[in-house]
């Protein structure tokens, strides 16, 4: 016989709902937490949420700083002490430049760099945020985010990364493919870290023109053709639930799935968890399984990915949004984790049609043209439609 309910054994809405606070998902609940700690030495940079309403976002009209540099970059690379490339699809290591110093020349340069690497990191670095929201505006007209937190002192233009002791994502509320995504709208974009755990809190990025690299011909050109929607929609909701203002009215936008670089001419994959919610045109099923497995591939593939390790308070990235998507880790807690973000409006995407019409350049796949450079023939991966045998090395 099965139990019978009783008063005493029904479970408690109140309960349930106390616990169902309590439960976040750090990429759309925005990082409210704080632990009243004033000695803390960047508790200016702390985030706060103002109740303002800003004006809808429009197109901007962005000419990308890479396509003004001198292609071998010399100015910026003969200042280095060291460049050393971290892996072969993504990220690269810049040494012995102070940022704050950097010529016009330099950060036009740094910008193809980007591009072509998808991202660049420093350590030691002496730069503040004004300084680096400088630094930003060189690449473009600064985005200012919705919903996310702003610091203390003000600053509009800045994004707060923050996390400490008094919240503790739930990994009930979330999972880690959730968390890949690109800011939006996107540009050659900074991060610093202030303060940071002794080990953890890593940041990882994913190159879109590896994963576009490594499909099939086929794949690739029948992504080509699609379009996908971008949703803020969640991120806004989730902000209001947190009882949080809103500063400019959640969109939907519609963008190529493959998208071209304008200052490199290569193809990048342009979706992401956190935003894409369906390609437009073809059955739910079919969106449905074409994004899983896209989704799957940024974040499961190590092939595609740089796992960045930030060292102390100096530790600066720059990454190109438009190419790379990108997932913190969540593994630090208690400890706290502070960062601050600069982010240039980008272009509108352009399709590899829409590229090639304006243009007049053809889109090249990045990994082809790499292989081209070295003088390594590029042939089919197959024989008679028969796979051939590959080596694996562990």
């Amino acid at each position: 016989m099965a139990p019978v309910a009783t008063a005493d054994s029904v479970p408690q809405p109140t309960k349930i709902q106390k616990e169902a606070d309590t439960v976040f998902n750090p990429f759309y609940s925005p990082s409210i937490s704080d632990d009243g700690d004033g000695s803390y030495r960047f508790a200016q940079y702390k985030p706060t949420f103002p109740d303002v309403s800003w004006e809808p976002l429009k197109e901007q009209k962005v000419v990308d700083r890479g396509l003004h540099a001198d292609p071998a970059k010399r100015s910026l690379l003969d200042a280095a002490t060291k460049v050393r490339h971290l892996t072969p699809a993504i990220g690269t290591e810049l040494q012995g430049i102070d940022l704050r110093q950097l010529s016009d020349t330099q950060k036009d340069e740094l910008a193809l760099l980007a591009a072509e690497r998808g991202v660049v990191v420093f350590h030691n670095q002496d730069i503040d945020i004004y300084q680096q929201l400088d630094l930003a505006r060189h690449y473009g007209p600064l985005h200012k985010h919705a919903t996310t937190p702003i610091p203390k002192v003000g600053l509009e233009e800045v994004h707060v990364v923050y996390n400490d002791a008094s919240r503790r994502p739930d990994p009930a509320a979330f999972s880690k493919l959730e968390l890949w995504h690109s800011d939006v709208p996107p540009s050659t974009t900074s991060l610093k870290v202030i303060t940071g755990p002794e080990f953890g809190g890593d940041t990882l990025f994913s190159s879109g023109y590896a994963l576009y690299s490594g499909l099939s011909p086929g794949f690739q050109t029948y992504l080509e053709g699609l379009e996908a929607v971008h949703s803020a929609v969640a991120q806004a909701e989730g902000a209001r639930g947190a009882g949080l203002p809103v500063r400019r009215h959640e969109i939907e936008t519609v963008h190529p799935v493959v998208r071209v670089h304008p200052a490199t001419g290569w193809k990048s994959v342009y979706v992401n968890p956190g935003f894409t919610r369906r390609i437009v045109g073809v059955p739910k099923a079919e969106s449905d399984a074409i994004l899983n497995f896209l989704f799957h591939q940024i974040s499961d593939n190590p092939d595609y990915q740089l796992r960045f390790k930030w060292e102390g308070d100096s530790s600066v990235a720059i990454w190109d949004n438009r190419v790379v998507t990108h997932s913190a880790t969540f593994d630090f807690w208690p400890e706290r984790r502070h960062a601050l973000r600069a982010t240039p409006h980008g272009e509108r995407p352009l399709s590899v049609k829409q590229f090639e019409a304006q243009t007049g350049r053809v889109a090249k796949d990045r990994q082809v043209e790499l292989w081209k450079a070295r003088g390594v023939a590029v042939g089919a991966p197959s024989q008679n439609g028969v796979s051939k045998p590959r080596g694996y090395n562990d």
